[in-house]
């Protein structure tokens, strides 16, 4: 014979999957058993919600001083990048560091100069932190809409064709 089932959760309980053991409290079993709407909303200080934006933002400040204090431009800093080693084709990438380096500095002009799109993609980075920031702050969630397939090949379309015309003639100015 087994034994007998507490309702309660204490002991004679029976673990297994879905099925709270016997270390667990009685008010923890009819939680877990509580459908997740029927919980109240977790509470959040200002402190923990601000935590992921400002990091992110703590990470990013970082990696420009780290390029700001060592310049790309300077051969033997930073490995070469190996689509341009290996055929002589700049890559949507070629530049960023050199971008990245004047805007540390201030010099939004040749920023542009070096990549155009790796400035934009700061721009677009700015303006996603910001709103991710407020939505934060005021303790809205902050998972937004959600990018979808349409997005990601409209992306690679622009990188394809950012690559293309800056390896061609025409798009000389895009070289850094």
């Amino acid at each position: 014979m087994s034994e007998p089932v507490a309702p309660d959760g204490g002991p004679g309980s029976v673990s297994g999957p879905g099925r709270p053991g016997p270390s667990w409290p009685a008010a923890a079993c009819r939680a877990a058993a509580r459908p997740a709407a029927a919980r109240p909303p977790a509470r959040r200080g200002p402190v923990r919600r601000l935590a992921a934006p400002l990091g992110a933002m703590a990470a990013v400040v970082a990696s420009f001083a780290l390029v700001g204090l060592v310049d790309p431009n300077e051969p033997g800093h930073y490995p070469a990048c190996p689509l341009l080693a290996l055929t002589g084709i700049y890559c949507p990438a070629c530049g960023g560091l050199r971008s990245a380096h004047a805007v540390a500095h201030g010099d939004l002009a040749t920023a542009a100069g070096a990549n155009v799109l790796a400035v934009a993609g700061y721009v677009a980075f700015a303006l996603f932190w910001a709103a991710w920031t407020v939505r934060a702050a005021r303790g809205l969630p902050t998972a937004g809409p959600r990018p979808g397939a349409a997005h990601w090949w409209v992306l690679a379309g622009l990188l394809l064709v950012f690559t293309a015309v800056r390896n061609l003639p025409v798009g000389e100015g895009l070289t850094p």
